[in-house]
């Protein structure tokens, strides 16, 4: 196995371990999840898993952070995150809440009581991180790192989209990552159409934050 490949091999066990380990019960080492030390915690370590894959490709890899298809700051990059973070919302979303009451799995109500009852730049530093980390690690290097490993973009996005969804259990349980199956697979496709990073963080956040911020402000859609 050549350098690269090994390198790329344990920058993946790192990623999916590191978001895996995250939310196992390891992570009660952190304190009490429901206290908010904790979760600001939680954010640092995230922070942490981010710092370490970029180091691995920097240092280990020797790629640049054009390898994750992280583009020079341009309109382009805002303008695509905007228009597919609209299209997340008025035609994914609907999509995702007819499969979840189809399914007739509990949907996003407890924990997003838990999420809404956290101060406000809290959940504002929550969401630029998930925006910015699960992006990264998911999207820019592990989509981008089995796609050169298995010979197939598409075929490294069958692994990553059921891998992202998961990390998402223990918070928000089985119906929402249903959910996150369908916004998954449609944001994996649109990252490999744009291959900008930029556009899937611009997108990831700014959808989060209507969920999480805006929208709470004069509607319980967590109820519906």
């Amino acid at each position: 196995m050549s350098s690269m490949r090994w390198a790329s091999s344990v920058g993946l066990i790192v990623a999916f371990g590191g978001m895996a380990l995250l939310v196992s019960p390891a992570s009660r080492l952190l304190g009490d999840p429901d206290r908010l030390l904790t979760r600001v915690f939680g954010q640092l370590a995230l922070w942490s898993l981010l710092a370490a894959i970029l180091a691995i490709v920097t240092f280990w890899e020797k790629q640049p952070l054009g390898s994750l298809w992280l583009r020079p700051f341009a309109w382009r990059s805002l303008g695509l995150g905007v228009l597919f973070a609209a299209i997340q919302i008025l035609l994914v979303y609907p999509l995702r809440t007819r499969l979840l009451e189809w399914s007739g799995l509990p949907g996003f109500g407890d924990a997003a009581e838990k999420i809404l009852a956290l101060p406000l730049w809290f959940r504002l530093l929550a969401v630029i991180g998930a925006g910015v980390v699960e992006e990264t690690v998911f999207h820019g290097y592990a989509l981008t790192r089995l796609g050169t490993l298995l010979g197939s973009y598409w075929a490294a996005a069958l692994i990553v989209v059921p891998a992202f969804a998961l990390v998402h259990y223990p918070l928000w349980g089985a119906g929402p990552v249903l959910t996150f199956l369908v916004s998954g697979a449609a944001a994996a496709a649109f990252f490999l159409w744009s291959r900008d990073l930029g556009a899937m963080i611009v997108c990831h956040t700014l959808v989060d934050v209507m969920g999480l911020v805006v929208t709470p402000l004069y509607t319980d859609w967590w109820r519906d």
